[in-house]
């Protein structure tokens, strides 16, 4: 019976260690275009880029995409509430807004989009990040400044950290555009890994330190 019970021991000491190496901090990702790899494959985006990266450095957290192309803050919204329900998250990163700003939605619409998304979150005690989102200048100075006002707002409102927009040093550079002049192309995507890995260590970093 002693060897029963010191048998059980060791092995509870040898896969103890086990079960905290693979124990992963998960950070969602709800995005549209700009994050579900438009114009590539899946494994040529940013998210499965960085993720391999992550694996690789053995990183204690990464990403679940639920980025899904032509997505609005509405459809994000719709969606929410389904994914929460099947995965268990540290942390959700909301990429949304700029497919309802091409579209020219109203900025108090995607304002309360965001605010719901962002409280069906905290009702699960999970903390959100939201993108600061930008679109082209043709839109007009009026609307522009609307739309942009938004995420500030909500990120003031609902006292949220709102993370600077991966594209704005993408966009700037044609030769890292595709033909359309709004999707990243192939050549931006390690770029942007490099952009969003600082971001996800200081969320990692914030969260650790609020346990």
């Amino acid at each position: 019976m002693f060897k029963n019970a010191f048998k059980v021991l060791l092995l509870m000491v040898i896969l103890l260690p086990a079960a905290h190496a693979t124990a992963n901090h998960k950070i969602l990702l709800l995005g549209d275009s700009l994050s579900a790899s438009y114009g590539m494959t899946q494994n040529e985006g940013w998210v499965t880029l960085l993720n391999q990266q992550l694996s690789k450095q053995n990183a204690p957290y990464n990403i679940i995409n639920a980025s899904i192309s032509g997505e609005t803050t509405a459809g994000g919204l719709s969606r929410l509430p389904g994914i929460l329900a099947k995965q268990s998250i540290n942390a959700l990163i909301i990429e949304l807004g700029g497919n309802d700003g091409l579209r020219g939605f109203p900025p108090k619409l995607i304002k309360s989009n965001l605010t719901k998304m962002v409280d069906l979150a905290h009702a699960q005690n999970i903390p959100v990040y939201v993108m600061n989102i930008r679109i082209p200048p043709n839109y007009g100075p009026r609307y522009s400044k609307m739309f942009t006002d938004v995420f500030a707002q909500v990120g003031s409102e609902k006292d949220i950290t709102v993370l600077p927009f991966f594209m704005e040093q993408i966009a700037v550079d044609p030769s890292l555009m595709q033909n359309d002049g709004i999707h990243p192309n192939r050549s931006a995507q390690p770029k942007i890994v490099d952009i969003m890995s600082k971001q996800l260590a200081s969320i990692y970093s914030e969260q650790l330190s609020q346990q």
